[in-house]
């Protein structure tokens, strides 16, 4: 995993913006091909957690490639239709990913 990911993945409790989910919500962020490019993000209405690899069935499933993830938290690159239409980004879910966005503030 590369120290970019690593600290992005760090910083999400500290980004969590409590409040944002109504209910709890689990995603799973498949970021790379790697087992440490895995985890469970599970977010309730007063907290974050992480967890490596795949936990349980999660409500909500990103598939990035760990470099446009970091961009995007860090706000240098800002999701568009382009992203989802080339296969950039895929989501189960995109109205759960939006809450995503909103939880974390990118």
């Amino acid at each position: 995993m590369s120290q970019a990911l690593r600290d992005t993945l760090d910083g999400l409790k500290t980004r969590f913006r409590p409040g944002s989910v109504d209910k709890p919500t689990t995603y799973y962020l498949s970021l790379g091909d790697a087992p440490d490019e895995k985890w469970t993000v599970t977010l309730t209405p007063t907290s974050c957690d992480l967890a490596q690899g795949k936990i349980g069935t999660a409500d909500c499933v990103l598939k990035t490639s760990a470099e446009l993830f970091t961009k995007m938290l860090a706000g240098t690159h800002k999701p568009g239709p382009m992203d989802f239409m080339s296969g950039k980004i895929k989501t189960s879910d995109l109205d759960l990913l939006l809450k995503l966005q909103k939880a974390f503030g990118f």
